[in-house]
């Protein structure tokens, strides 16, 4: 959010919920096709696929791991790319640490190939964490009989030192060439159809967390942004100038509203634009006091990537997030914890990425930041269930269910924060044009659980528990 200033409250209890095949024949020439694929013509139990694997960096330590992959249809039917996933298990350097994916080379187009990591429900000595490997429906079908070609994919620390890899669980150092290799899985819509799993890949019955301490939850239930019961509920709607965003912009409080939307009224944040710095309109709501620290944050919010009208292409930034005030240049205890979507690119990137950033502290002039990010490269267009949870170990940031990012120290926060949501200009570089436009970004609820960490699953359960109850707003969460 760079810089925005904090504040925050709210309240309440807690509720729990929740709940190998084997054997390859020869490899063929890659057989990816892009015809229309008839998905539900072909049943789990029919698609027959293998995975080979050799290792491209095979040392017992290394400045990355290289999976290089091939999928081998050996069935009868064709096999639609987009309804598989990969994992590939390993074992983190520490719990806090971050690790990023990338694709060297795909013959299917890295274009095609995303990935994202994930934690085993019970860690062992050989694997904690998981590369899951996904394709978008850009990757085509494989015919029978064919493969993939060349997957040439890497993660890596995300502060580059060195990963121990001799102890990870689908490591093979003797995988010099490709051949079948079971300790990575093959999953077709969720159903294991490759290869052997460590213990705590399946999801089984989530602990159950602790009571928290306080609880906040707010349905975003009013009028206006002049509705009394807004300030009372501890929000504030930000009218005065400067960052973050186009310098000479303004935050005006109408651009704060409440219209119908899931379920109910939705929180609309609208920000503006014809071009000019003076022209140029932004929204941000937050909360009053600064008492939120370890616990759960969670939201549901509606990305755009295009503008409600207007020609489209401004840098902007869509925001969930919580921070505490720098006191002064590289404060020890400043913190912020952040979901930003760039629908259009910015800072260097051409289009769409999401990142989850997490901060030690800052200075402005000259700019000098300690922070560590994840991000992921594709359009959030729509919904999406956000959650962030900070304990004494590590900061883990969930979207729409699963594990998007772990960060750990030295990001660890010393001070309470706000909760914030803001929609902001970048600059007026993306789309050079006077014609005027506005963005609109939306949230459907925002929830905290004090002292304790949830499951994206436990939070809507929650959330499900409080609208039964017809509760829109409550909070017990104690001042900081």
């Amino acid at each position: 959010m760079r810089h925005s200033p904090p504040r925050a409250r709210f309240r309440r209890r807690i509720a729990v919920l929740v709940t190998g095949l084997a054997l390859v024949a020869g490899l063929g020439a890659a057989g990816v096709s892009h015809a229309d694929p008839q998905a539900s013509d072909i049943e789990a139990a029919d698609a027959a696929v293998a995975l080979h694997y050799r290792s491209g960096n095979g040392g017992a330590t290394a400045d990355q791991i290289e999976p290089w992959l091939k999928l081998v249809n050996t069935g009868d039917q064709p096999v639609v790319l987009s309804e598989l996933t990969i994992r590939y298990y390993f074992k983190a350097e520490s719990p806090g640490t971050d690790y990023r994916f990338g694709c060297s080379w795909a013959v299917v187009s890295c274009g095609n190939v995303r990935g994202s990591f994930g934690l085993l429900t019970q860690p062992s000595e050989t694997a904690d964490r998981y590369l899951e490997v996904g394709f978008s429906s850009g990757a085509g079908t494989l015919a029978p009989g064919t493969d993939t070609g060349d997957l040439q994919l890497r993660l890596h620390r995300a502060d580059w030192q060195q990963v121990v890899q001799s102890d990870d669980y689908s490591f093979g150092a003797g995988q010099t060439s490709y051949g079948p290799w079971e300790r990575i899985t093959v999953r077709r819509d969720g159903e294991l159809i490759w290869g052997t799993a460590p213990e705590g890949d399946e999801p089984g019955e989530p602990e159950e967390p602790g009571d928290p301490t306080g609880e906040l939850f707010d349905d975003f239930d009013y009028s206006g942004h002049a509705d009394p019961a807004l300030s009372r509920n501890g929000w504030i709607v930000r009218t005065y100038t400067g960052g973050p965003g186009v310098p000479g912009a303004s935050w005006p409080a109408e651009n704060i509203t409440f219209p119908a939307g899931e379920g109910g009224t939705v929180l609309n944040l609208e920000s503006a634009t014809d071009g000019t710095p003076g022209g140029t309109e932004q929204s941000e709501l937050y909360t009053s006091e600064l008492k939120f620290q370890e616990g759960t944050y969670a939201a549901r919010v509606r990305f755009s990537d295009a503008p409600r009208f207007g020609p489209d292409g401004d840098h902007l930034v869509q925001t969930f997030f919580s921070i505490n005030a720098l006191q002064a240049p590289m404060d020890p205890d400043y913190a912020e914890y952040d979901f930003e979507y760039l629908p259009n690119g910015g800072w260097g990137e051409p289009d769409n990425i999401l990142y989850a950033t997490s901060w030690e502290t800052y200075r402005a002039e000259p700019w000098e930041a300690v922070n560590t990010h994840t991000a992921e490269r594709t359009s959030f267009d729509g919904w999406h269930d956000l959650v962030f949870t900070i304990d004494g170990q590590s900061i883990r940031y969930y979207l729409d269910g699963r594990l998007f990012a772990v960060h750990g120290e030295p990001y660890l926060p010393e001070k309470p924060m706000s909760i914030n949501f803001n929609q902001w200009f970048i600059d007026l570089l993306g789309q050079p044009g006077t014609t005027p436009r506005a963005y609109d970004q939306q949230v459907d609820y925002v929830y905290f659980a004090a002292d304790t960490a949830l499951t994206p699953a436990q939070v809507t359960a929650r959330i499900a528990e409080y609208r039964g109850d017809g509760v829109s707003f409550e909070d017990t969460v104690p001042a900081g």
